[in-house]
């Protein structure tokens, strides 16, 4: 019998069983401020002074927003400034500019209850003009995501770059003792249940806008595709084939998702059309192909294939079928395509006495790069919609657990404290 990739190895078993750097260096080219942006963070205040929950409320908003800043790596936070009048700021602003401060962050906050408002600008102070100014507001469970949001307005705003801030990653998890899939923030914070299969749920995949997560269950004893739908919390099947249906990506303009499907034979790569549920069969033969990825504009897909005797990464242009390989290493898996269209980051490792590590190559097949080493199993990688960090999986503190490094390999650390095992993580759009 044929040895299985890791994917397949998920699935497969229990069924038949029954510290951060300071600077980032880029290798997705793109452009990265050498100098990071100071920004003065002044307290919120109070929308009625004296009102402790108005004041926690913007301690809470504040702190996100700021971890949210200092985390992209653009900014850096001057502290210690006065207060910011929002009809007359020139003079305050003038100290701040002093500190070193080139823009303030102002914000006031309230709350009733169960209800809250964030009303939040920011000044130049060079020209001593607002050129934000935002309002927010919602129930408590929604505080996270406008703070979330609000860093991403000013992150592009100032730097013309989009942040990821609002970003999730999905995953599954085996704490209930069984695998169910779960979404927490980029930060990991504001975690979310999202099934209850009690079955085996794996290899969760974000729809191209964000509002749905593809995943594999086993629910009705065979790995069908399911699909959730955020907005409406409904779940339904999405594709039910006997044998396998495991997402690989969906194409950028969410039309089509690739997938590896068995249909009671040997898995390959088919691509679905999520409106007509319509499928075009990408790879046939006797080999065994998987983890399908699409590139950034749709054109290529690479994936998984033993055709060489062991799994190695390939890639395929849809319109000609053409097909060639990119990697020489023992073993490869779980390829992911970079969103600047230049690397590939996969899971791999170069003798079957080595543990698997995160690798990335170039689409040419010519640079490959180690991106962890000597820290127990590192798999299942997925980039961050920026393109500027990666999420994995790694057992590196006895656990497998999920961590996100810089795309350098650099400053990984954990960001899951979930008991149990976490598989498969998906970075959202």
């Amino acid at each position: 019998m044929k040895k299985l990739p890791f994917l397949f190895a998920l699935l497969f078993a229990p069924a038949l069983a029954g510290a951060q750097a300071d600077v980032y260096i880029g290798v997705t080219g793109t452009q990265v401020m050498a100098d990071k942006i100071p920004v003065g963070f002044p307290a919120f205040v109070p929308d009625r002074e004296g009102r402790t929950q108005d004041m926690e409320m913007g301690v809470k908003m504040q702190d996100i927003i700021r971890a949210d800043l200092l985390f992209s790596r653009y900014f850096s936070a001057v502290e210690g400034g006065p207060a910011v009048d929002p009809k007359k700021p020139k003079s305050s602003l003038q100290e701040w500019k002093m500190r070193g401060a080139r823009y303030v962050l102002y914000g006031k906050t309230a709350q009733v209850g169960n209800l809250w408002t964030l009303s939040a600008s920011v000044f130049d102070t060079e020209s001593g003009d607002k050129i934000i100014e935002k309002y927010y507001k919602g129930e408590l469970p929604a505080a996270r995501r406008a703070a979330h949001l609000y860093s991403d307005e000013v992150t592009i705003r100032i730097t013309g770059k989009l942040g990821i801030a609002h970003t999730r990653l999905a995953f599954a998890n085996d704490s209930t003792g069984k695998k169910e899939i779960y979404v927490v923030d980029y930060d990991g914070l504001g975690l979310q249940r999202l099934t209850d299969d009690r079955s085996i749920a794996l290899l969760p995949r974000w729809s191209h806008d964000g509002s749905k997560v593809y995943y594999t269950t086993y629910r009705y004893k065979n790995p069908d595709l399911f699909e959730i739908d955020l907005k409406g919390r409904k779940i339904k099947p999405a594709s039910t084939t006997q044998g396998l249906n495991i997402a690989g990506g969906i194409s950028p303009d969410g039309q089509h998702i690739v997938m590896t499907m068995s249909r009671g034979g040997t898995p390959h790569i088919y691509m679905m059309d999520l409106v007509t549920k319509q499928l075009t069969q990408l790879t046939s033969g006797q080999s065994v192909d998987s983890s399908p990825t699409f590139s950034p504009d749709g054109k290529y897909v690479s994936y998984t294939s033993d055709r060489s005797g062991t799994p190695q990464l390939y890639i395929m242009e849809l319109e000609t079928g053409q097909t060639r390989r990119v990697t020489r290493l023992n073993w490869c898996d779980s390829p992911k395509w970079s969103p600047s269209g230049e690397w590939i980051v996969f899971a791999g490792r170069q003798s079957p006495r080595e543990e698997m590590d995160i690798w990335l190559i170039d689409i040419t097949g010519n640079q490959l790069r180690q991106l962890t080493k000597n820290a127990g199993k590192n798999e299942n990688p997925s980039w961050s919609p920026d393109g500027r960090f990666i999420a994995f999986t790694s057992t590196r503190n006895n656990k497998r657990e999920i961590y996100v490094m810089d795309a350098d390999g650099s400053a990984p650390h954990t960001i899951t404290s979930l008991p149990g095992k976490c598989f498969t993580p998906n970075w959202s759009p």
